[in-house]
């Protein structure tokens, strides 16, 4: 999957990049439901070893409404990313209106068993504009 990654941030070494595509094939926009699928890039650039251990994101649809999830891992792993090493994998977004946005960060654990919070970048979610 060799995507363009339009969104990155990076906290204290380790950068977080974003492709994100809309689905049609996935949405059912006239029962108000779109969908989103994500890329998400890990890359370590410090100096030492790192576990995934959870991850918040804050997902906003159209209308205002916030909502915040929490869980462990990425998509049931909790990766290690050695000095130089990369994770990629790839989850979804439904939303009950055709744009909204996500963010969030990412909780590590360093060697020396410290937390680590990196930035997970703002991306927006729009739906292509529909005839009706």
């Amino acid at each position: 999957m060799d995507q363009l990654f339009q969104h990155a941030a990076t906290t204290e070494g380790v950068t977080v990049r974003v492709a994100v595509n809309f689905l049609p094939e996935q949405s059912h926009v006239s029962a108000g439901r779109w969908f989103w699928v994500y890329h998400i890039r890990l890359e370590n650039h410090s100096h030492e070893t790192i576990q995934l251990i959870s991850r918040h994101w804050r997902i906003t649809d159209g209308n205002g409404m916030i909502n915040h999830v929490d869980g462990e891992g990425v998509v049931g792993e909790q990766p290690v990313l050695l000095p130089g090493g990369t994770h990629d994998y790839v989850s979804g977004c439904p939303l009950t209106t055709p744009h909204g946005s996500m963010e969030g960060h990412y909780t590590f654990r360093k060697e020396d068993g410290g937390p680590l919070r990196v930035a997970i970048p703002f991306f927006p979610l729009a739906a292509p504009a529909t005839a009706d």
